[in-house]
């Protein structure tokens, strides 16, 4: 079967579209990757681990525009002219769109081909759009409508064959609001490949840098949602029992001012680092070197609904995770016995919750050993992918006649 995958981004790199179009590869599927070019600088067409990756050069100014793509139609008449000519080149036989903002170019163009298609919800956009910083400006706020976007999204998930998800909680969530059945949908999480905890090179520096402290690490962007305030807060219940504490922070984003600042007020310096963003690759240093993963996140219909990868990636080097109460985490918790689960943005409740696995080794060797287990059993990339396999192979079943 010819597939035709729709991104509204750049590719490489996007884990998700490339482990997907992999694991479908597998099943001797051909897969065709419509992509986004705003540099001008990568090549319209090359052939990427097997996917052919067709990019169109747009201007920067389309991609400026994108978060008024469901108020103003320029953005998807746009795109769908090339997608167009994408499916008229290539001949596929599915279509495979990658999220809802270019969602209504392709269901406009496919009027005219009659495809099957997929709609893969990499996340709730209209609910996490209520977060962003430009949707929450003045201008923002009169010409951004995530309800807008949350109409279009609910519309498609009933005109589409199926739908993937990246949770069982984000599958209930749309089932029952659009009251579709939950056989329409599909888990796929963005669980890790056994290449990332097997085959990896330890960066002897991050290792040294962190040996003689008990580190707890996060992962990622640095957004005030994302609770690392509640870290920070946390210290002063933390120091006295752990002197040795160093929170490492890997990734930054635009609200870093904020945190450092807090630090900084707070004469924190000595215990919490700020790495900035670090090459992929070193990852795996700074897990192997962590004793702790944490994954803070604030409650919200969002967060409720998705997994970060980063607890994954933790939990494939044996770290327990310590995780707010967001709902799909804490159920991933529970069922693996893998961390400890906090009410989130309670510094105090974060605090007894790391002090629990810092003081008793034998309870920290336990939950650990779970954490390794689960992804070797059950949550990594070759297990969770089969799920998106068994769509494709059971296709008969759900092709609208």
């Amino acid at each position: 079967m010819r597939i035709g995958m729709i991104l509204d981004d750049g590719f490489p790199p996007d884990p998700r579209v490339e482990n997907e179009a992999m694991s479908l590869m597998t099943q001797n599927h051909e897969l065709f990757l419509f992509c986004i070019d705003y540099t001008h600088k990568q090549k319209k067409t090359e052939v990427i681990n097997g996917i052919h990756v067709h990019r169109v050069h747009l201007p920067k100014i389309l991609y400026s525009i994108s978060a008024l793509a469901y108020t103003l139609p320029i953005y998807h008449l746009i795109l769908s002219i090339h997608i167009r000519r994408f499916l008229k080149k290539y001949q596929v036989d599915r279509l495979h769109i990658h999220d809802v903002q270019v969602a209504r170019s392709v269901f406009w163009v496919n009027r005219f081909f009659g495809l099957p298609i997929v709609l893969d919800l990499h996340e709730n956009r209209p609910e996490i759009m209520k977060y962003y910083q430009h949707v929450n400006t003045r201008l923002g706020k009169l010409l951004i409508r995530p309800a807008t976007w949350k109409r279009f999204e609910f519309g498609y998930i009933k005109k589409a064959d199926r739908v993937i998800t990246v949770t069982e909680e984000a599958a209930q969530y749309y089932a029952q609001e659009t009251a579709e059945p939950m056989s329409k949908f599909c888990v796929v999480p963005n669980t890790v490949r056994k290449s990332f905890y097997t085959d990896h090179v330890m960066d002897e520096k991050i290792i040294s840098a962190y040996k003689d402290s008990f580190t707890v690490l996060y992962l990622g962007d640095t957004g005030l949602r994302r609770g690392l305030l509640t870290v920070f807060e946390a210290l002063p219940y933390l120091v006295p029992e752990i002197p040795n504490i160093k929170i490492v922070v890997v990734g930054k984003s635009k609200e870093g001012h904020i945190l450092k600042g807090y630090v900084a007020e707070n004469q924190h310096e000595k215990y919490v680092t700020f790495e900035g963003w670090q090459n992929f690759s070193l990852f795996p240093s700074y897990i192997a070197a962590a004793d702790i993963g944490i994954c803070p996140i604030h409650r919200n219909l969002h967060h409720d609904t998705t997994y970060a990868n980063k607890i994954f990636q933790y939990m494939a080097f044996g770290k327990p995770i310590v995780v707010s109460d967001c709902t799909s985490q804490e159920n991933l918790v529970k069922k693996y016995n893998c961390g400890l689960v906090f009410t989130e943005q309670n510094p105090r409740d974060f605090a007894d919750k790391v002090l629990a696995l810092a003081k008793d080794e034998n309870y920290y060797q336990e939950i650990s050993a779970n954490a390794s287990k689960a992804i070797q059993d059950h949550l990594n990339w070759s297990i969770t992918s089969r799920n998106l396999q068994e769509l494709y192979k059971e296709e008969n079943q759900w092709i609208k006649k």
